[in-house]
């Protein structure tokens, strides 16, 4: 001890006592440090690394779609029907409709993550607005047109409930995937009680995220419902209502997403259609924060009390938001799903992850054997294989067969006539979809007709020419080639029409021209907004400007802890002047 008696005498008048705790100023680094000493006179061991006072900031890693809250934002519509079944009264009619969603967002809650959020309601007091008949798929393509001429409220997802029962197998439609879009993102669903309303609710919205209705698979394999009593949300068994999605539709959402789906789905909404209520997990107007949920209040309790940020805090929740600090600029908060996804980073200044968005249509991927389209890889291999479970046929197929305008081959049906059309030639690969070996059954859909079988004798080889028309639910067929699929160099699929990539407007960005996107630092979004890479910001992504290393809030030491020395020092400093008090209470008593 007596080596590091001068710097004990040096530190002495920095070293400040409070309980157990030796606090040290530093003379030429202005830093505070603390150490506690539990027990003064024992065991005083400088440990090989030392830990740190402060603990460690930890850095969560950027969600996934799993662990991401997802929200639909979800527009209501009663028809006349059902407010004549709720005695005409609007406020019941509203209260039902309110009970329907909310049974339907605690079983999406409970097992999808997932949130159903009633953002806007409309009923029909006076008429129904569109003809609702016995036709489900009927109503639901005049609702929908009606949504997009009339109805002004933005959501993810519009859905009719109507008073009166369907003719139909199932108690509503919907369109399959079509959530985010204006025209498909929409469902039909019959009368019945609160639960049944609410079980029916619950199909039409996993339609329109990419679950299959499919009776067939209910009791097949890894797809048989768990509980044949109450059976599966999404599948015709059961006696009762169910409660439960099948691990297969689970899957089905997931893969979805993964894909590219549903990337509106991530936008937590900020405006609901009752009024604003503190406690309701939601940031509404007049809030600065709100800790109603459960994700809030273990992530950021402390830094919002009713509402209100805490003292110095900057956020209580978010997935830019750490211990009530905002992250910093660059910081990935949700990751790309695919490749035609980018990821989401920080900014910085607020605690939301940015809008989910993905590459303008256009963009290649999969090693440059396909072409993003709406968020997705699109290739004829990967629809047969999803369809089909085998590949693409060989291109001499679709010139064969596609050029024939007859069922086994052509580009889709005349609207009036509903005769075949007949692919042009530069069309073959965009019309009907031809796949090799195919099986009897889709894996998707009804099978219509019968399966195009043709074996073709090209360049000393056989080629296998097959396909058929798979139709859904909502009436749509995927025998055909998708939007977006690559029919030729540089050159998309659109309305069974193989044409020029640029038809997509891929330069449209900011700093963008035929040769350059983003002025080669950024990616062009489905907003037509560059996001820009690492370094670089501007809308043209044109300014470099350096993300600098990360720093503790309160500057370079914070993280370090404190020096072996330090520790000596306050140890025995603390040692010294507890024997101090002792001997001097000691000399006291003998007085």
């Amino acid at each position: 001890y007596r080596s590091h008696l001068p710097e004990i005498i040096l530190h002495w008048s920095n070293l400040t006592f409070l309980g157990n705790q030796v606090r040290h100023r530093s003379t030429d680094a202005q830093q505070t440090h603390s150490v506690v000493l539990l027990q003064p006179f024992k065991h005083i061991v400088l440990p090989k690394s030392v830990t740190p006072c402060v603990p460690l900031q930890v850095r969560r890693g950027p969600r996934t779609v799993q662990s991401e809250t997802k929200y639909v934002e979800l527009l209501v519509v009663n028809d006349f029907d059902l407010f004549v079944q709720m005695r005409r009264s609007t406020p019941q009619t509203r209260n039902f409709a309110k009970a329907v969603v909310n049974m339907a967002d605690a079983i999406y809650k409970e097992q999808l993550n997932t949130r159903i959020v009633l953002v806007a309601m409309e009923t029909w007091s006076t008429q129904n607005m569109v003809s609702v008949g016995d036709d489900p798929l009927v109503t639901l393509r005049d609702f929908m047109k009606y949504r997009k001429e009339n109805i002004k409220e933005k959501s993810d997802a519009a859905h009719l409930l109507s008073g009166r029962t369907f003719q139909s197998r199932s108690s509503g439609t919907a369109y399959i995937e079509g959530i985010c879009s204006p025209t498909r993102g929409g469902g039909v669903n019959e009368y019945g009680n609160v639960g049944p309303m609410a079980i029916t609710l619950c199909q039409s919205l996993g339609q329109n995220l990419g679950m299959m209705w499919n009776k067939d698979r209910a009791t097949a394999g890894d797809c048989k419902c768990p509980d044949p009593w109450l059976g599966c949300i999404m599948e015709d068994t059961g006696y009762y209502l169910p409660r439960k999605f099948s691990r297969c539709s689970i899957e089905e959402y997931i893969q979805f997403l993964q894909q590219g789906g549903g990337s509106c789905l991530f936008n937590k909404p900020n405006k609901l259609l009752d009024p604003p209520e503190c406690g309701n997990g939601f940031v509404e107007q007049g809030e600065e924060c709100d800790c109603g949920s459960q994700d809030c209040s273990r992530a950021g309790g402390a830094c919002c009390k009713k509402c209100t940020l805490t003292h110095d805090a900057m956020c209580s929740n978010g997935l830019c938001c750490s211990r009530c600090k905002y992250e910093q600029r660059g910081v990935i908060c949700r990751d790309a799903v695919n490749d035609c996804d980018v990821p989401e980073t920080c900014t910085g200044d607020s605690s939301k992850c940015p809008h989910n968005v993905h590459k303008l249509d256009g963009y290649m991927c999969n090693a440059g054997l396909g072409r993003c389209y709406g968020g997705r890889c699109k290739t004829r291999d990967a629809q047969c294989q999803a369809l089909w479970s085998h590949n693409a046929a060989d291109r001499m197929c679709y010139e064969k067969l596609n050029t024939e305008g007859t069922e086994r081959g052509n580009c889709g049906q005349d609207s009036s006539s509903h005769s075949w059309i007949q692919c042009n030639k530069q069309d073959v690969l965009c019309g009907f979809l031809l796949c090799t070996n195919i099986t009897v059954k889709p894996r998707y859909g009804d099978l219509n007709g019968e399966i195009t079988s043709l074996t073709i004798y090209h360049q000393n080889k056989y080629l296998d020419c097959r396909g058929g028309h798979a139709v859904l639910e909502d009436g749509t067929d995927l025998g055909y080639v998708e939007d977006g699929t690559p029919c030729g160099p540089n050159m998309m699929c659109l309305d069974h029409r193989c044409l020029p990539v640029t038809t997509f407007n891929l330069s449209s960005c900011p700093g963008s021209s035929s040769s350059h996107v983003c002025s080669d630092h950024g990616t062009c979004s489905n907003e037509v907004k560059c996001i820009c890479d690492a370094d670089y910001t501007g809308k043209d992504c044109s300014v470099y400007d350096p993300i600098p290393d990360p720093q503790p809030p309160d500057g370079p030491e914070k993280y370090k802890g404190p020096s072996g020395t330090n520790i000596i020092i306050g140890s025995i400093a603390g040692a010294i002047l507890l024997a101090a008090i002792v001997l001097g209470g000691t000399g006291w008593g003998f007085k």
